[in-house]
């Protein structure tokens, strides 16, 4: 039987939780997860680097999360910008309930959990922060990206982190064909961290 991939609706390989140390800055917290979900073993090298080069969240507004796993992402933006609303999407029912079980262990009350197609097509984004899902195909990752990116209000930004061999250089390629400002802010370990603006020439 196949084991599904991470970005599956419902992992068919069998539950066995765990936990992972987040370590940060501005301080460490433990993380419940789960076979079925990304980076189950570890917090991805590319979360940590995408969370250790980009400024601080806007102290306010709406913040997302996009593709969330487990949520070291969301549950981060949560701690850091408690008087903003924080946004964690993911298609895993097996990662919302994650996330949704750590920003309860974490008391993060500005964290919502949802399915994408369950959020307000109204509602604009004052920031967008993500480690998206590449191994879903690049027509997929760009059909995601060209739904949600958009959705920033004008002068945010989201920021993306891409291992370089998985096709970082020419995603930011793509994101630029769009009419999208996009600029590398760092470069570590194989991995891109972009900073996209959308409305801005590139």
């Amino acid at each position: 039987m196949a084991r599904g991939h991470y970005f599956d609706t419902d992992p068919e390989v069998g539950s066995d939780p765990g936990e992972v140390r987040l370590a940060l800055a501005d301080g460490p917290m433990s993380l419940v997860v789960d076979r079925g979900v990304f980076s189950a073993g570890r917090v991805d090298p590319g979360t940590l680097t995408l969370l250790r080069s980009t400024p601080g969240p806007p102290p306010t507004g709406h913040l997302l999360d996009l593709g969330c796993g487990y949520g070291p992402i969301a549950c981060t933006l949560a701690r850091r910008a408690p008087h903003a609303t924080i946004w964690a999407l993911d298609v895993n029912r097996r990662a919302r309930d994650l996330t949704a079980l750590n920003a309860s262990r974490l008391g993060l009350v500005n964290l919502t959990v949802a399915e994408p197609d369950r959020v307000d097509p109204t509602l604009r984004f004052s920031g967008i922060w993500s480690n998206p899902p590449v191994r879903v195909g690049k027509e997929a990752l760009h059909d995601l990206l060209g739904s949600w990116v958009p959705r920033l209000l004008p002068g945010a930004s989201a920021w993306l982190v891409v291992k370089r061999h998985l096709g970082a250089d020419s995603l930011a390629l793509w994101m630029g064909s769009q009419g999208w400002a996009v600029r590398r802010v760092c470069s570590k370990q194989g991995y891109r961290v972009l900073q996209v603006v959308v409305g801005e020439p590139g």
